[in-house]
């Protein structure tokens, strides 16, 4: 537990999932930290045993259940929970922030943002002006000006395990790049930086789409030959998206683009992966989501772009692929053969 003689800084942790969990111990090499728990039954349990999503906590990590306290006690602040929830959350904190914080969030998913009342029709289709990054929402929702993000090649349980990895901090402010080096950099874990907010968000969104059919392809054996063609279409589509979202390619190449896209198509570690995985072993969607722990946040992100991808007329020939799937018309073995016919274009033509 903290103690009040403690001198050192106190830092916020928004979401006790694995990612997060991991980040509060990150941040309590250098820090004492408050970790959020909304469900107060789970956050008893936790300060009983001192484990949290299967991590044991260091020591100098308290549990809260008030985002008060949070707001109150915390000039910086890593929210991590799912982008279904986020802008809820960030809501709830608002009244507890002001434009002094930082925000430095870690949730690889899009908000849907349609104005009440308003229907989404093949007149009036879903723009880029329904769709929200999550520093967007924290933009919208709160007073805080000084917002970034965290994305990269960060799965949970190896950064438990303290194996290295790296990951970006992205902002348009240097201080929070700065602020975000300093609290999470070790001998371990890198923290490089990038002004190119949107590109980042985007790239950490758009992967985990890619993900779920890296796993198909594996769930259905059909080598390391085949996963190679689908991740290198899938970063190229990426690429192609996230240019119409607003975001820059350098983004897509980099850390936190083609190195969490590799994390995420390889490992069984990924939720995403094992998403497309089980798809292929012949599991429907409802039944996967309903025995998954924590949400695997491609399984939206492939509504929310397939449906931008046919107002903004950009064919996303993989992401269209998996849409059809998860809805029940096409099964994964006609998928392969659809890949292998699809007459692709150049290899790469957005440099």
């Amino acid at each position: 537990m903290i103690s009040k003689s403690s001198s050192r800084r106190l830092v916020g942790v928004i979401g006790a999932g694995s990612f997060g969990t991991a980040i509060a111990n990150i941040l309590a090499e250098k820090s004492d930290v408050l970790l959020y728990v909304r469900d107060k039954e789970k956050a008893k349990a936790i300060m009983t045993d001192r484990v949290s999503s299967s991590q044991h906590l260091e020591e100098n990590i308290t549990i809260v259940t008030s985002l008060e306290e949070i707001g109150n006690s915390c000039e910086i602040i890593f929210p991590i929970v799912p982008s279904a929830n986020f802008r809820s959350m960030i809501r709830d904190l608002a009244p507890y922030l002001k434009p002094y914080h930082v925000l430095i969030h870690g949730t690889k998913g899009l908000d849907l943002n349609i104005p009440e009342g308003t229907v989404i029709t093949k007149e009036n289709p879903l723009s880029r002006k329904h769709v929200r990054t999550m520093s967007e929402v924290i933009l919208e929702e709160t007073s805080v000006l000084r917002v970034g993000c965290l994305a990269g090649p960060n799965l949970a349980k190896e950064i438990e395990q303290r194996q290295p990895a790296a990951t970006v901090v992205a902002s348009h402010f240097e201080e929070v790049i700065d602020e975000g080096q300093k609290l999470l950099k070790n001998d371990r874990f890198m923290i490089y930086g990038s002004n190119d907010l949107i590109g980042i968000e985007l790239c950490g969104v758009l992967k985990n789409i890619i993900a779920i059919g890296s796993g198909a392809v594996s769930g259905m054996g059909l080598g390391e030959n085949a996963r190679s063609l689908l991740i290198s279409r899938g970063l190229v589509e990426m690429i192609h998206i996230g240019n119409a979202l607003g975001g820059n390619t350098k983004a897509f190449i980099g850390l936190a683009g083609v190195g969490d896209l590799i994390a995420t198509c390889t490992s069984s570690l990924s939720r995403n992966y094992t998403v497309g995985y089980r798809l292929a072993k012949g599991e429907t969607i409802d039944q996967i989501k309903g025995s998954m722990e924590e949400v695997a946040e491609g399984i939206n992100t492939i509504q929310i772009i397939k449906e931008l991808a046919d107002s903004l007329n950009i064919r996303v020939p993989i992401t269209e692929t998996l849409h059809k799937i998860i809805h029940g018309k096409m099964t994964v073995a006609e998928s392969h053969t659809y890949f292998m016919k699809f007459p692709f274009r150049a290899e790469i033509d957005f440099i």
